[in-house]
């Protein structure tokens, strides 16, 4: 990483209070020289129309795996978007970022048979457009942040990585991206308020930042009556069982080119010993369990802004209500565009760096959809 990189990221301030993300200041504008990476995956919501929907978070949270370990692990902003992910990096990082994009999209075809694409934008580009990208960073614990983005850039990226444009060629056959820490051992937490809801909000183009900001406000005041905001996990952790739900997924991911039945007997074996010890409760050497899990709810990454607003909530009837009645009346007049999806659980994707830090990170979406399918019902 740059030393302007290092420098620009570190200044960006961190925020504990998700509900001050809604204010357009609190956002700070990408360096010139830096690259946007987007990716996604092609028809996501027919593969999750024929049940793959933990395949699709799989493959969406690789993209920020791979490149967090091509990073050597040194923080840039990333986002999760549920079938894919963004990231913004230094211009002089963007030869790495497209390795392992690369790589990214020659594997997903092979191991799943999933047309992930890809593209890096400049973000001079994306300013030359009328657009902007701007950044701020959101800490729900001591142990991790997460970026958000604002200033319709994120978007129009989008929609010229779907338009084919700035687009990464996949990798050779075989090529393995670097994964290292992705996981999804952790099983569904099931709705205890009603329903989850995965809410996709996004202003159109007769909106001004500070009336998003204001419908932003009021949307998230609604969720603050919720336990937690919300939360979709329990604050003692997801639960967890043996045989883990995913186990052949983690093995898929794991394996590197490997045998997948070998490596699935590995993942049986290492599973077990690790439900054991969340079992019991009792500390490993510097390993908590009953800290780890308290984490894990801690960090989960179950709201963002990206050019908007995004929400897999715990979700009684009442506050849904509240919530579907303020975006009803600002789509009414014309201001966003917004889908919805309830299911009865939430699925989690992790990438674990060290299990003895809480530096984890645990992203949050629908277990029947999600985003994916929240994005397919937008009106507006």
């Amino acid at each position: 990483m740059t030393s302007a990189h290092a420098a620009f990221y570190d200044s960006v301030p961190v925020s504990h209070d998700f509900l001050s993300l809604a204010d357009p200041a609190m956002f700070v504008p990408v360096p010139q020289g830096w690259v946007l990476g987007v990716a996604d995956i092609v028809d996501s919501t027919g593969e999750i129309a024929k049940g793959r929907y933990k395949t699709v978070n799989m493959v969406g949270a690789a993209v920020i795996s791979a490149m967090i370990n091509a990073l050597g692990g040194r923080v840039f902003p990333y986002v999760f978007g549920g079938d894919g992910a963004a990231f913004a990096i230094d211009g002089g990082e963007a030869g790495k970022a497209e390795t392992a994009l690369a790589a990214l999209r020659s594997w997903a075809k092979t191991e799943f048979d999933i047309a992930l694409r890809a593209a890096l934008v400049p973000v001079a580009d994306i300013r030359a457009a009328d657009r902007d990208l701007r950044v701020a960073r959101h800490a729900p614990s001591s142990g991790v942040d997460y970026a958000m983005f604002a200033g319709g850039g994120l978007h129009w990226a989008e929609e010229q990585l779907k338009a084919g444009a700035y687009a990464v060629t996949p990798a050779g056959p075989g090529t393995q991206p670097d994964l290292t820490g992705l996981s999804c051992r952790w099983s569904n937490s099931p709705a205890r308020h009603g329903q989850i809801v995965s809410l996709v909000i996004q202003p159109t183009q007769n909106a001004s930042e500070q009336d998003f900001a204001d419908l932003a406000q009021s949307v998230l005041s609604a969720a603050e009556r919720l336990e937690r905001g919300g939360h979709p996990v329990p604050r003692d952790g997801p639960p967890l069982r043996w045989p883990p739900p995913g186990m052949r997924l983690d093995a898929q991911v794991s394996r590197a080119g490997r045998n997948l039945f070998v490596q699935r007997v590995k993942m049986l074996v290492q599973n077990l010993l690790i439900w054991m010890l969340f079992k019991s409760g009792r500390k490993l050497g510097e390993f908590e369990p009953n800290h780890y899990k308290r984490m894990v709810s801690r960090n989960a990454d179950f709201r963002k802004f990206d050019d908007g607003l995004k929400m897999t909530l715990d979700c009684d009837q009442p506050t849904l209500r509240r919530i579907t009645q303020a975006l009803d009346a600002a789509r009414a007049g014309g201001k966003i565009r917004y889908g919805i999806h309830s299911q009865q659980e939430a699925m989690m994707t992790c990438f674990v760096p060290s299990a003895t830090r809480d530096d984890h990170v645990h992203f949050v979406d629908g277990a029947s959809g999600g985003y994916a399918r929240a994005a397919e019902t937008m009106r507006g």
